[in-house]
């Protein structure tokens, strides 16, 4: 493809669309894509626009009451071989990497900032970079880290995809890894050792009693969770094993704390087993008693439901900032080999925003 330098940010959204998803965008492989976001939007004389690595951060300045912030990563999962690129257009669908996740939303992101001159509130649009691979690399967690000054608003949407719904907040999330030990021996003289696997039952057995009630916060209804996910032990079939690793996964309500998930693991459901903490995320409450979240529900008029996995939410939620997640796509077409959008949901997502922040 042809390198585009100037988006047309006048055209039909569902085409700008498209011509986002065309600049392939492979996470760590954003420089194209985020050079032709800096160079349209710093034609635009009513923002003031930063550029950090491979992301870009556009901002009014107005003097409004009040700041939203607008996020949305600009890159992939790879494509599929043979790509599943261009974008093609089939009845009510574009089909094509990155329509859903999220370059729909992206393009919503682009159309407002180019229209919304005079918004009712200041706002602040962030495109960001490497959300799909691990946390080191991930944008916005950068912007956060080195400028947080740039992240400064009351209120966050961010544009991942949501089925015709408001998502708010998101759910916390740890990562444990249950340490059982026992003593090696051959397998024909077992009571020679100590079997670490059949200790694993015990685990599992933890797990089942452990669970937690769903919990409500601010209104929405979140499903808390304890799953192991994964097992791993034994070296030989004739070998009885000295170890085995139970990992763990807990989903806990924003209104918990990282410290109390962590402590519920350790000193509750696991209480005399050796445990190793992997990872750990905060949630993020959705804030929507605040006056820009409530207007922002009022103005869509759209099903408002609790996020049950965890997004970067939760990192405007660690800077004091309520989230929600709003945006243009099917969750289930995420990542396919046929990802795909419905045009509708890219026009609506931004009518809707556009009424709001008008």
């Amino acid at each position: 493809m042809t390198t585009q330098t100037v988006l047309d940010l006048d055209q039909d959204v569902v085409d700008l669309t498209t011509a986002l998803c065309n600049i392939p965008s492979v996470s760590l492989q954003e420089g194209q894509l985020a050079d032709v976001i800096e160079v349209t939007l710093r034609r635009l004389p009513h923002l003031r626009v930063t550029r950090d690595g491979n992301g870009v951060i556009a901002r009014t300045e107005l003097g409004r009451a009040e700041r939203v912030i607008l996020a949305g990563h600009i890159d992939t999962v790879p494509l599929t071989d043979p790509p599943n690129l261009p974008v093609r257009r089939e009845g009510d669908y574009l089909i094509g990497r990155g329509t859903t996740d999220m370059k729909g939303g992206v393009a919503v992101q682009l159309a407002l900032a180019a229209s919304l001159t005079e918004p009712s509130r200041d706002l602040t649009f962030v495109f960001y970079d490497a959300e799909e691979i691990s946390d080191e690399h991930n944008g916005l967690a950068r912007l956060v880290r080195h400028r947080p000054d740039l992240l400064h608003g009351d209120f966050a949407v961010l544009l991942e995809p949501t089925d015709d719904a408001v998502e708010g907040g998101c759910n916390g999330n740890v990562t444990a890894q249950v340490h059982t030990r026992g003593t090696a021996a051959h397998s024909a003289r077992p009571w020679m050792g100590h079997n670490a696997i059949h200790d694993v039952a015990q685990v599992l057995q933890r797990i089942e009693e452990g669970q937690l009630l769903d919990a409500e916060v601010d209104g929405l209804t979140y499903r808390q969770s304890l799953n192991a996910v994964g097992i791993e032990g034994g070296i030989a079939h004739n070998v009885i094993p000295d170890h085995a690793v139970v990992t763990v996964n807990l989903r806990f309500a924003p209104s918990g704390s990282p410290e109390k998930a962590v402590s519920y693991l350790t000193d509750e459901v696991f209480s005399g087993l050796e445990v190793e903490i992997i990872d750990v995320s905060a949630g993020a409450r959705p804030g929507l008693d605040r006056p820009a979240a409530a207007a922002f529900t009022e103005s869509l008029g759209l099903p408002v439901r609790a996020k049950q996995g965890w997004t970067d939410v939760a990192r405007f939620s660690a800077l004091g900032i309520p989230a929600v997640n709003f945006g243009p796509g099917e969750a289930q077409f995420a990542h396919a080999d046929d990802e795909r959008c419905q045009v509708a949901q890219i026009v609506a997502c931004e009518e809707a925003l556009r009424r709001w922040l008008g």
